[in-house]
């Protein structure tokens, strides 16, 4: 039975798996996205969502807070600085995990973690989605249905 284990254990003892997480997020940081194992990948997005939350309030404690989980000092900036201001208003879910396929040397299952707000490709195709609404194109239709009607009449006089 494996009741109240939770955490992934990824084959590590403890302080390898922490130095591990804490490469990976420094490294999701800096490229905003990397390709990993999909098992390493869901055990980054616990380990990361607290620490992009506590980024969104910029003050000492947080910020010693989060390095004392980074360890790197320019991780720490760029989360704080960029990081933290593109995700201000969202409440959380700040990483999205997409699955590649399987490795080739091993068949190990890939996936690529990336933070949400800075893939331009999935922010701008909603951004036009909106635009184009049932109730605009009803709105369109009526109105060349008058002109057309319009026409009509001047036609017919």
């Amino acid at each position: 039975m494996r009741h109240g284990k939770k955490i992934n254990h990824l084959g590590r003892k403890a302080g390898h798996r922490n130095s591990m997480l804490a490469n990976m997020a420094c490294s999701l940081i800096e490229h905003k996205r990397i390709n990993t194992t999909v098992a390493k990948a869901k055990a980054l997005k616990q380990y990361i969502e607290p620490l992009v939350t506590k980024a969104k309030t910029d003050d000492t404690h947080n910020r010693r807070v989060v390095f004392s989980y980074l360890r790197q000092k320019e991780a720490v900036t760029e989360l704080f600085r960029e990081v933290a201001v593109k995700v201000g208003d969202r409440p959380g879910g700040y990483t999205r995990i997409i699955k590649l396929g399987n490795r080739l040397g091993d068949n190990a299952d890939m996936a690529m973690i990336e933070l949400v707000d800075f893939n331009e490709l999935y922010n701008v195709a909603k951004k036009e989605a909106k635009k184009s609404t049932r109730r605009g194109k009803k709105k369109v239709s009526e109105a060349e249905a008058s002109v057309s009607e319009s026409t009509d009449t001047q036609v017919n006089e």
